[in-house]
C-alpha cells in the first residue's frame, strides 16, 4: 500500500508540475502547486522520547490498509460494512501524510478492492478529489445532513455473504460534497484558547463592520467552549474528531463510536468495538494515536519569500482577508511544551462565517447553518491542490471570486463581497502578488 501511494505522490507531482508551465501573459493567475519536496509532514520540533513515540506509532496506524477481518501483517480490521475509504492515509494523503486529497483518488481502487461489488459514483473521477456526500434532506423531505457512505463491503473476499445495498446517488440536488481537510498543525489549533478566539473575533469592528464581516463560533451543545475542527468547525478535539471519522469515514467502530452504523445481518464479521484500548497491555488504541499524532504533526513550512511574497502579504491584509483568516493567534499553556505558548500562523480566526447562496450546501451542525463555514486555515496552501469545501476547483482564482455571492430568499448575502469588491479592483500586479503570497503559505 505504502509503495502505491508513493507512485501515486511521483504521479501527481508530476501532472501538478506540468499545469504549472502554462503561459498566461501578464494576466493575473494562480502560479500551481509549489513544486519541490513536501513542506509538512514531520513532528514538532522539542518533543520529548516518549511523545515522539506516541507520533510515530500514530503515523504507522494512520497509514494502515484496514481490512473486513483477517488483515494481513501491516493491516488492520473493521472495515465497513459501509464506507468511504480503507485507510485514513487515502483521505489525508498529500503533500504528506497527514495532508489532503492526492491528485490520484485512492477511493477509485478502493470500491472494488478484493472483489467488491460497488459502481463509482459520477462525482468521483481518477483525478478529482477524494469525497464525502451528504444528503441534503431524507426522502420525506426533513433535513438529513448526514455523512452517506459512498461503498459497501458486498462482494469482497474477507466479507463473504454480506449483501448489503449500496446507496442511491442518482438525485444530484439532494447532495453535499466535502473534501478532507489537511491535518498539519492541529494539536497547536487546539491549544488556542477560547478567551484568544474570542477577542480576535471582536477586534477591528468598525471595518468589519464597514464590510460587512460577522462571524460566530460553532459551540459545544454540553459545556459551550468552541468547537474547532472540520468544515463547519462542528468537532470538539482530534479524539472526537478521530474517533468520529474513523466511524464515519471507514465504518471501524470504536470507543467513541461504537455502533455499527449498519447492522445489516450477514455484514458483521467482528465483535465491537473494532477498535479498542488493549487492557491487558495497556497498548494505546487507534483513536489516541490518531489524534496524537495530528495532535503532535508540525504545521507546514513556507516557500520562499519573494519581493512579490512580500507585498502580496501587504495586499491580503490591506485588501481585507485578514480580517477572517487571522494570520497569527498565540496558544496558552500546555503540559506538552511543544504546544505551549506558541505562535500559530493558521491564517484563520476559527469561526463559521456566512457565504451565502454560492456556497452554501444546505447541511446545518451545531450552530453552523446550511451557508456557513468555518474560514479554512491557509498555512499549507502552496501545496493544495483542491480548493474549498466541495473541492469544485483547482484553480486559486477561482476560489477566491467564489467566496462572493448575492443573497437569495434561503441564505443572505455572503459575508466576504466587501472584501471581494476590494480584491477585483486590484491591480494585476497586486493580484498576482496576493495570488503568489497564497502560494507561498
Amino acid at each position: 500500500m505504502k509503495a502505491v501511494l508513493c507512485t501515486l505522490f511521483i504521479l501527481g507531482v508530476a501532472q501538478v508540475q506540468s499545469t504549472s508551465t502554462t503561459n498566461f501573459g501578464s494576466l493575473p493567475h494562480d502560479p500551481g502547486v509549489r513544486t519541490g519536496a513536501p513542506a509538512a509532514g514531520s513532528p514538532l520540533t522539542g518533543l520529548t522520547t516518549g511523545q515522539l513515540s506516541y507520533f510515530q506509532n500514530g503515523q504507522d496506524a494512520f497509514s494502515e490498509t484496514i481490512f473486513v477481518q483477517n488483515a494481513p501483517p501491516g493491516g488492520d480490521n473493521g472495515l465497513g460494512p459501509r464506507f468511504n475509504s480503507n485507510s485514513c492515509i487515502s483521505c489525508h494523503a498529500f503533500p504528506a501524510v497527514g495532508g489532503t486529497s492526492p491528485l490520484v483518488n485512492p477511493q477509485i481502487a478502493a470500491a472494488t478492492a478484493m472483489g467488491a461489488r460497488n459502481h463509482v459514483p459520477s462525482f468521483l473521477s481518477a483525478t478529482g478529489p477524494v469525497r464525502e456526500v451528504r444528503f441534503k434532506t431524507k426522502p420525506d423531505g426533513t433535513p438529513d445532513g448526514g455523512v452517506h457512505a459512498l461503498f459497501v463491503i458486498s462482494g469482497r473476499s474477507d466479507a463473504a455473504g454480506c449483501n448489503a445495498q449500496q446507496e442511491d446517488f442518482s438525485n444530484a440536488s439532494n447532495l453535499s460534497f466535502r473534501i478532507p481537510t489537511p491535518t498539519f498543525g492541529l494539536g497547536l489549533i487546539e491549544a488556542i484558547p477560547d478567551a484568544t478566539l474570542r477577542a480576535n473575533l471582536s477586534a477591528n469592528p468598525v471595518i468589519k463592520a464597514a464590510l460587512g464581516i460577522t462571524g460566530k463560533f460553532n459551540t459545544s451543545g454540553n459545556d459551550g467552549t468552541i468547537t474547532r475542527f472540520g468544515w463547519k468547525a462542528q468537532n470538539k478535539s482530534l479524539e472526537i474528531f478521530s474517533g468520529e471519522a474513523y466511524n464515519v469515514e471507514n465504518g471501524v467502530t470504536n470507543r467513541l463510536f461504537p455502533q455499527e452504523r449498519d447492522e445489516t445481518p450477514g455484514c458483521r464479521f467482528n465483535t465491537t468495538p473494532e477498535d479498542n484500548v488493549n487492557f491487558d497491555t495497556g497498548d494505546s488504541d487507534d483513536v489516541v494515536l490518531f489524534s496524537s499524532f495530528m495532535a503532535l504533526l508540525a504545521p507546514p513550512a513556507r516557500g520562499p519569500i519573494t519581493t512579490s511574497v512580500s507585498n502580496g502579504a501587504d495586499v491580503f491584509r490591506t485588501t481585507g482577508c485578514a480580517l477572517c483568516h487571522t494570520p497569527s493567534l498565540q496558544t496558552g499553556q500546555n503540559k506538552v511544551a511543544a504546544l505551549s505558548q506558541q505562535s500559530v500562523a493558521l491564517y484563520s480566526d476559527a469561526a463559521v462565517h456566512g457565504m451565502g447562496p454560492g456556497l452554501a450546501d444546505s447541511i446545518q451542525q451545531g450552530a453552523a447553518t446550511g451557508d456557513e463555514f468555518r474560514t479554512a486555515p491557509l498555512w499549507g496552501l502552496g501545496q493544495r491542490i483542491f480548493f474549498l469545501h466541495d473541492g469544485r476547483t483547482s484553480d486559486l482564482m477561482q476560489a477566491i471570486r467564489a467566496h462572493a455571492s448575492d443573497g437569495n430568499n434561503q441564505f443572505p448575502a455572503s459575508e466576504a463581497n466587501g472584501v471581494i469588491r476590494r480584491f477585483i479592483q486590484l491591480s494585476n500586479s497586486d493580484t498576482q502578488d496576493l495570488l503568489n503570497f497564497l502560494r507561498s503559505l
